[in-house]
């Protein structure tokens, strides 16, 4: 499996959870830190349609997902829960 894409931030909850829900998981990731990697903030806004929220995921087929759980992804990524 190719991994995915995390956008995200040290001071974000959300993705500290995400990252650690993924971690248990086994579901390989990137992580993109928004703060310290030019252009993130642009890519996450072009994501979420106008608004820049995170965790932003990128799937390894190229579609994002706007602070999505652990389940959506493994819906995604077809594994199921």
């Amino acid at each position: 499996m190719d991994s995915l894409t995390v956008y995200g931030a040290p001071w974000c909850g959300h993705c500290h959870r995400l990252k650690a829900d993924l971690t248990r998981a086994g579901i390989p990731f990137t992580e993109v830190d928004i703060d310290d990697t030019p252009g993130a903030i642009e890519r996450v806004t072009e994501i979420g349609g106008g608004s820049w929220l995170i965790p932003t995921v990128v799937m390894p087929d190229g579609t994002g997902l706007v602070n999505p759980s652990l389940r959506e992804i493994r819906e995604r990524l077809g594994s199921g829960e």
